[in-house]
């Protein structure tokens, strides 16, 4: 995995912290599709779904900082994304070795 360093994620100060804070999800795009690598750290099902809504919030407003794009559109094409793939065929859940992987 090589990247520019300007554009490595970086764990932001409030979270580091916080000694309370959990990482929920890491998501990479590899050989064509997303790798994820999750951790169901609700009770409840609901409070992954609003994270999500709120990571495409803030997905459209990265797109309107790094790509000029207007916010709104961005996230009414996020929001078509998400209906695409819930409207779609399906999704399969392949499970790796997690001893295999790197930390």
């Amino acid at each position: 995995m090589s990247e520019p360093e300007e554009h490595k994620l970086k764990t932001p100060a409030s979270v580091a912290a916080d000694a309370e804070a959990i990482e929920i999800i890491r998501i990479w795009w590899s050989r064509g599709e997303p790798v994820m690598s999750v951790k169901p750290a609700f009770n409840d099902p609901r409070r992954f779904g609003q994270v999500l809504a709120m990571a495409a919030t803030h997905m459209a407003h990265a797109y309107h900082v790094r790509h000029g794009m207007d916010e709104k559109q961005a996230y009414s094409k996020i929001l078509s994304g998400v209906s695409d793939v819930l409207n779609g065929p399906g999704v399969a859940t392949i499970v790796e070795d997690p001893s295999e992987g790197v930390q």
